[in-house]
């Protein structure tokens, strides 16, 4: 059984992106456990003078989770042409951790076009040592729709073999590493 790591990068309730995860989670193929990670609004701002014995709470929850974790999938919106400040910090609590170093990770995505944001998260993640799994793309377009019509095109027998298949294949992935 994998263990996997689900993350997304938007805070906002009726998120397009934690709903993309959620489904992924829901979606799981048998071999596969995804878990929600749900503390990146409680994170506090990365300072370096707080890791090691002063390493706050839910900053070691995190990194505790991603050591533990088999993967990592993210799904981030895009702000201003970039990647949200509370997965960039989210990040910043990884950067000087074992935690990240060859840990395989997938980027999914909500919206068509958060292509500068693509581009950045994946070039943090690579940086930062994630064994990024570049040949699986998940896109399930869900930006600008109400949460029935999200939750409609999540249930789409096409889209639940999508993420089933995105998630095989990345399991694939880590299996092979």
């Amino acid at each position: 059984m994998l263990n996997l790591l689900a993350i997304s990068g938007s805070l906002r309730a009726a998120s397009t992106n934690s709903a993309l995860i959620a489904a992924l989670a829901a979606n799981a193929p048998a071999d596969c456990r995804v878990t929600v990670y749900d503390g990146l609004g409680r994170l506090p701002i990365f300072n370096a003078d707080d890791e090691g014995e002063r390493t706050p709470r839910g900053a070691g929850e995190l990194i505790d989770a991603v050591t533990r974790a088999d993967g990592v999938i993210v799904s981030c919106p895009e702000y201003a042409h970039g990647v949200p400040g509370g997965m960039k910090n989210a990040l910043d609590w990884l950067v000087s951790r074992d935690a990240a170093v060859g840990k395989p990770a997938m980027l999914v995505h909500a919206s068509p076009r958060s292509l500068y944001a693509r581009a950045a998260l994946a070039e943090i993640m690579r940086t930062m040592s994630f064994a990024l799994c570049e040949g699986v793309m998940l896109e399930i377009a869900l930006l600008g729709k109400k949460p029935p019509e999200v939750e409609a095109i999540l249930a789409e027998p096409a889209n639940r073999q999508a993420m089933r298949g995105a998630l095989q294949a990345f399991a694939a992935f880590i299996r092979a590493r």
